[in-house]
Formats: C-alpha cells, sequence, structure tokens
C-alpha cells in the first residue's frame, strides 16, 4: 500500500513538472511573440521603408511633390493613454470641404503615404496624415494594429470638423495596418460628416493575421501557431489592454452602414487576398471590391497608378461632392 502511495506521489510530482515547464515554455513563447510583434523597433520581416526619391519609381512624382509640399503640424493627445499624437496636414489647393484621414501600415509612418496624399490632394481634398501610436514621432509603448487607434481616429476626424466646418464631408483611407485601422475604426459611433472609406489589404483580425505570420515566418504547423498566439493575446491584454481576438475587423465591419472600397493585390502572401472576401462580405454598406492583378502587398497603387486613382475617385464620387 505504502509502495502504491509512494508511486502515486512520484507520478504526480512527475505529471506537475511536465506541466509546469510546458507552461513556462507557452509564457516564454507569448512574450518571445509579444516583443516581436507588439513592441515599436527593427523588424527583419520587413523591408526598410527609407525614403529615397528615385526616378524609376512609379510614384515618383507623387513622392516627389510630397516631399517639397509645406505642411502644417498638428498634435493631440491619444483617446487613451495620454501619448502625444503627431500628424501633417496639408490643405486643399483650393478651398474644400472634402479631407480625408490617412492610415500608414505597420512600423511605417506618414512619410511613406506621400504617394497617396499627393493623389487625394490632386483629387481636391485636405489631408491628414497622423503617426500612429508607437510609430513615426507618435508617442506609445506598444503597437495596436488599428485596435486602440480607432479611437484616436475619431478625434483626428472630429479635429478635422473642427478645423474646416460643419459641413465637412470627410474620407478615411489606410493601406495593410492602416487598411485594417480604417475598417475597425467604422465599427465605432463616428460624425455624420464621415461618408465614405477606402481600405487597401487590411487582415480581417489580428489573431487571423499572427496566426498567418507564425505559420510563414517560422513555419509553425497550426496545431502550435494558435496556442503560441494565445499565449501572445494573454501577454497582450496584460500589457496592451486586448486580446489579440478582440481586434476584428469583420467584427466591425458587421456595424459599419457607410460605403467603403475594398482594394487587394491578387498577387499578396503577406496579407492573403482570400482576406478580402471575407472582409467584403462582413461590411453592411454599399461596397466594391477590386482585386489588382499582379499586386503583392501594398503595391496595388504602385502597380498601376492611373487605374487605382480612377478606382477610387469613381467611387468617392458618388458620396463625397
Amino acid at each position: 500500500m505504502a509502495k502504491k502511495k509512494n508511486k502515486q506521489r512520484h507520478l504526480w510530482r512527475w505529471l506537475t513538472a511536465i506541466i509546469g515547464t510546458l507552461l513556462i515554455i507557452w509564457l516564454a513563447a507569448g512574450g518571445y511573440f509579444f516583443k516581436v510583434g507588439m513592441v515599436p523597433g527593427h523588424k527583419s520581416f520587413i523591408s526598410s521603408n527609407h525614403q529615397t526619391l528615385r526616378r524609376s519609381d512609379p510614384l515618383y512624382r507623387q513622392k516627389k511633390w510630397f516631399h517639397d509640399v509645406k505642411k502644417q503640424r498638428w498634435v493631440m493627445k491619444s483617446a487613451s493613454k495620454n501619448y502625444r499624437l503627431v500628424a501633417d496636414y496639408i490643405p486643399a489647393a483650393q478651398p474644400s470641404k472634402k479631407s480625408v484621414l490617412i492610415c500608414h501600415g505597420f512600423m511605417n509612418n506618414k512619410e511613406t503615404m506621400g504617394a497617396y496624399a499627393a493623389m487625394f490632394h490632386q483629387m481636391g481634398y485636405n489631408v491628414l496624415l497622423p503617426d500612429a501610436r508607437a510609430h513615426g514621432e507618435s508617442e506609445g509603448r506598444y503597437i495596436g494594429y488599428g485596435w486602440p487607434e480607432r479611437y484616436d481616429e475619431r478625434k483626428w476626424i472630429n479635429r478635422l470638423i473642427q478645423k474646416n466646418g460643419q459641413n465637412s464631408q470627410i474620407v478615411m483611407f489606410g493601406v495593410s495596418m492602416g487598411g485594417a485601422t480604417t475598417m475597425m475604426t467604422s465599427g465605432i459611433k463616428l460624425p455624420h460628416q464621415v461618408k465614405a472609406f477606402v481600405e487597401d489589404c487590411g487582415y480581417t483580425s489580428l489573431a487571423a493575421e499572427l496566426d498567418h505570420e507564425a505559420q510563414q515566418l517560422y513555419h509553425l504547423p497550426p496545431v502550435v501557431a494558435k496556442p503560441a498566439e494565445a499565449s501572445l493575446s494573454i501577454v497582450n491584454r496584460i500589457a496592451n489592454g486586448f486580446y489579440t481576438s478582440e481586434a476584428s475587423s469583420v467584427a466591425s465591419l458587421h456595424h459599419n452602414k457607410r460605403p467603403m472600397l475594398f482594394i487587394h493585390g491578387a498577387k499578396d502572401t503577406f496579407v492573403p487576398t482570400e482576406m478580402v472576401y471575407t472582409n467584403y462580405r462582413a461590411t453592411q454598406g454599399p461596397k466594391e471590391l477590386w482585386v489588382v492583378p499582379k499586386a503583392a502587398h501594398a503595391k496595388s497603387f504602385q502597380t498601376t497608378p492611373r487605374q487605382y486613382q480612377r478606382h477610387v475617385q469613381q467611387f468617392l464620387n458618388h458620396y463625397v461632392h
């Protein structure tokens, strides 16, 4: 009897040690992936976004214009955490009630969106380009992937209305993480002056994108990637204030009834092209979808500049006048 009890105790100690070790490894994995995904800094899997102007660039003219144009510097506090946020504002060439809020991608900044700013300015819009939390000149400890930022975007929208009046007509536009930010913002209560959205290659949800990247970058099978992402989600909730599963473009789009244009590159492997179809189905307002042949991630404008501007302008002409 005593031997049997000793064996049982030994077995429980052994199982407890194994479970404890696995738990430590699981939490350590979450901490590692949190640092990779949520802490700003150099990311080896992201190509450098230096702003060297090259005449061979299909968007050289637009980027050169943005480099040279005079910009107003706007500053405000974030909707939470009291971070100092910075944006560039470029008024339209002629007084206009039309404004666009442009959101950049992961580890980018407002300067990387210069070609889009030129496009909208040519279309007669006032242009506002913020640096998201923890990006560019804006303060912030962690990256929010559009989820906490959606309330920052609403504050920027109110600043545009304050600047240009109650008759303002506002469009929100974003690429990659900025596209997801646009979709997530569409799901909250917004001023009636917001007339339409344009999102380019945004993900369906942060959790889905993290699962995809874990498999792409680390070649982790789903049976490993999903528990690792779950651990990251817990760490993110403690440090960053939300579970990764909360940050959902799809769930937000279910609450959106405003017009939205969805753009995605047909050759996008970073945010898989299939995600745009899920996003498109989710929104509840007027919508259009354009999948750009041969375009890689965030390269649709560069791949076909004239057609890109024509698509955006024709869509917005239905809702912004």
